[in-house]
C-alpha cells in the first residue's frame, strides 16, 4: 500500500480544504459548479481536490478511485477544469465526489506553455486569497472568464493580463487599492507614489513610507479595473513592475496573502 504524501495527509487530517458548509453530524448530498484548483495523490488511488465553487466558496474533497484506469471521472477533475458536481458531505471536512460532468474542460490550456502557466497563477491566487466557505460569485466567474479567454487565446498569456486579473480579484475579495485620490488624505492631484499601508496611491505630502508609482503604472491600474478582462490594457515593463508590486504588497499589508509575483 503506497503512503500518502505529507501535503496530502495535511489536507485530510488537518482541514486546511474547507468543506463549504456547516457539519450538524448528517451526511447528506449536495450539488454545486466548481473549478479544479489543485489536485493531490492521496493512498494508491485517490484524489484530495481544491475546489472553489459558485455558491459555496472553497470545498475540500476526496475523489476515491480516480486515479485507476477505469475509472470514469479521473479525467473530468483534471486542474483548471470547470466542472458541476454532486457532493456528499460527511462528518469531517472533506466531501466525496459522487459524480462529476464537465462544463469546460479549457483543453486549449494544456496545448501552450505560456496559456498553461498564466492559468495556474490565477487559480493560485484563488487558491491563497479565498479560502473560507463563504461564496464570492464574482470572484467565481472572474476565474471561470480568465481561465476560458486564456484556452481560447493563447495571445492572452501576457504579464499585463494576468495582473490585471489580480487586480479584478482584489475588487472582488473586498482589498482594492485607492486609486483615484490620496489614500491618507483624499488629495486628487500631485500623486506620486503608492503606500501599501494606507492601501493606494499617496500624494507628495503624504509619501512617507511609499514607493514611487510613474504615470503609466497608475494608468494602467486605473485601466485594468475599469476595463472588461478581455480588454486589459498594455503597458511598458517597468511600468507593470511596478503595478505588480503594488498588487502584491496591498495583498501582503491588508490580507495577509503572499503571492509570487507576476513575471
Amino acid at each position: 500500500m503506497s503512503v500518502p504524501s505529507a501535503s496530502a495527509r495535511r489536507a485530510a487530517e488537518r482541514g486546511r480544504v474547507r468543506s463549504g458548509a456547516q457539519h450538524e453530524g448528517v451526511a447528506g448530498t449536495f450539488k454545486t459548479e466548481a473549478v479544479v484548483l489543485r489536485s493531490i495523490r492521496y493512498g494508491e488511488a485517490d484524489r484530495v481536490l481544491h475546489l472553489y465553487s459558485v455558491d459555496r466558496g472553497r470545498i475540500g474533497a476526496m475523489a476515491k478511485g480516480v486515479r485507476r484506469t477505469r475509472s470514469k471521472m479521473g479525467g473530468r477533475l483534471e486542474p483548471l477544469s470547470r466542472v458541476r458536481l454532486v457532493l456528499r458531505q460527511g462528518r469531517g471536512d472533506l466531501s466525496t465526489v459522487s459524480g462529476v460532468d464537465t462544463v469546460n474542460a479549457h483543453f486549449g490550456l494544456r496545448e501552450q506553455r505560456g496559456s498553461l502557466e498564466r492559468a495556474s497563477q490565477a487559480c493560485e491566487s484563488v487558491l491563497r486569497l479565498l479560502d473560507s466557505g463563504e461564496p464570492n460569485p464574482a470572484a467565481y466567474h472572474l476565474l471561470c472568464n480568465q481561465l476560458a479567454l486564456l484556452s481560447s487565446d493563447p495571445e492572452r498569456a501576457t504579464r499585463a493580463q494576468s495582473l490585471a486579473f489580480r487586480l479584478k480579484l482584489l475588487l472582488a475579495s473586498g482589498f482594492a487599492p485607492e486609486l483615484a485620490s490620496c489614500a491618507t488624505c483624499g488629495e486628487a492631484e500631485h500623486l506620486a507614489g503608492f503606500s501599501p499601508s494606507a492601501g493606494g496611491v499617496v500624494c507628495a505630502s503624504c509619501e512617507a513610507g511609499s514607493f514611487p508609482l510613474g504615470e503609466e503604472a497608475h494608468g494602467f491600474l486605473v485601466q485594468a479595473l475599469g476595463r472588461p478582462l478581455a480588454e486589459a490594457p498594455r503597458a511598458s515593463d517597468v511600468a507593470l513592475g511596478q503595478a505588480d508590486r503594488a498588487i502584491a504588497e496591498t495583498l501582503e499589508h491588508h490580507a495577509h496573502v503572499r503571492l509570487r509575483r507576476v513575471a
